[in-house]
């Protein structure tokens, strides 16, 4: 029998973060992958460079890749160096996988990496939403929403 999954991913180092997704997107669901990554891509990112800023993730014949997420060369790398925006594959269970297909494929739904980081047993993870985008108006009102809350914790702290 498996082991059941924590609630939350148990990440003890964040190397890269999409800030911008929440704002941009509405997250329905997480999963945490593994990444297929070559020595010096993991040398790289242990020293805490590279960005999923631009990045996203799509489902090719059957399995899902993490595409134009920057991780740099590695600067002791020479020859054995990688290429620094090489699509790289996600290691997700098939039913995972399927799952992931059918939102994208039916509901248009997007995959987005929100965080790169390494677990507790020092593996490089990625934290991938089911996201459906936001337009002009939801972004508004989250704004909106935000500073409304900003607002009510001052009035909260000038009462107390």
């Amino acid at each position: 029998m498996a082991r059941p999954t924590p609630a939350t991913f148990d990440k003890k180092k964040t190397v890269a973060e999409n800030r911008r997704a929440r704002f941009d997107y509405f997250i329905d669901s997480t999963f945490e992958a593994g990444i297929a990554l070559t020595g010096t891509e993991v040398k790289s990112l242990r020293f805490g460079e590279g960005s999923i800023a631009e990045s996203y993730a799509e489902v090719r014949g059957g399995e899902v890749w993490l595409v134009n997420a920057n991780v740099p060369e590695f600067s002791h790398g020479n020859r054995f160096n990688h290429e620094p925006k090489r699509p790289r594959k996600l290691l997700l269970h098939e039913r995972e996988i399927a799952k992931l297909t059918g939102a994208v494929e039916r509901k248009g739904m997007t995959l987005v990496p929100l965080s790169v980081y390494f677990n507790g047993r020092g593996r490089a993870k990625v934290e991938l939403a089911l996201a459906k985008g936001k337009n002009d108006a939801d972004k508004r009102a989250t704004t909106k929403d935000r500073e409304w809350k900003r607002d009510q914790a001052r009035i909260m702290r000038e009462f107390n």
